[in-house]
């Protein structure tokens, strides 16, 4: 069984992940706290496997309890349940070891999702044998979500990855640039670009030139911004 500590602030969104948690085969609520520092005084007493973590605490922020629990010593799982979409954020997830990042508001089906994920990652580690390449891969590739009904119909997560990925490297690009870096239609490479600028990961830019409808262009959203 693997048991899960929730900390969530708000205490109806609390009692909603307790729920679901319950609801997923395998896991087990070891606890619910609504702060970070009673997040790490249920740590110090009662190991977890693993800690749905909401970023946004009345007394801390949720990384600065990643870092905390690991200067600790603390070895349990973090998923992150949070609104946070800054850049900076998600890059410091990664950065203190955070396994899943899981965007509010989210369905049922989303957080099974991840905990299904993160079941099949524990379960090909589970014998402590040494490991070779294939093996890792497919213990880091059970972690990543398989459930895309977050996503309109007709869209990837592997398009949306490459489209996010091009960007990046470019700086900032129009639907043609993006549709040939990542080897799609322009209406294709426009759909996902604008998907990004609708939930705020990307910011539209016009550019004007001497004759005709100015020219988009995206660039990847900064914190602040």
């Amino acid at each position: 069984m693997i048991t899960v500590l929730v900390v969530e602030d708000n205490q109806v969104a609390a009692e909603a992940h307790r729920t679901y948690v319950e609801r997923v085969p395998g896991f087990a609520v070891a606890g619910v706290v609504h702060s970070g520092r009673d997040a790490l005084r249920f740590l110090e007493t009662t190991p977890v496997d693993l800690v749905l973590l909401d970023f946004y605490l009345p007394d801390t922020h949720g990384l600065d309890v990643v870092r905390a629990l690991r200067a600790a010593g603390g070895t349990a799982d973090v998923i992150a349940v949070t609104s946070a979409r800054d850049l900076a954020v998600v890059r410091s997830a990664v950065s203190v070891g955070v396994v899943q990042y899981l965007l509010k508001p989210f369905t049922f089906a989303g957080l099974r999702d991840k905990l299904d994920g993160y079941a099949r990652y524990r379960s090909r580690l589970a014998d402590g044998s040494a490991l070779g390449q294939s093996e890792v891969d497919e213990a880091f590739g059970a972690l990543r979500s398989t459930d895309l009904s977050t996503l309109p119909k007709g869209m990837s997560a592997e398009t949306l990855d490459a489209v996010v990925a091009a960007v990046r490297a470019a700086g900032e690009l129009s639907a043609g640039g993006a549709a040939e870096a990542v080897g799609v239609s322009r209406v294709t490479a426009r759909r996902y670009l604008e998907y990004l600028a609708d939930h705020g990961l990307a910011a539209r830019q016009p550019r004007y030139g001497a004759v005709g409808r100015p020219e988009v262009l995206y660039r990847l959203s900064t914190p602040g911004r």
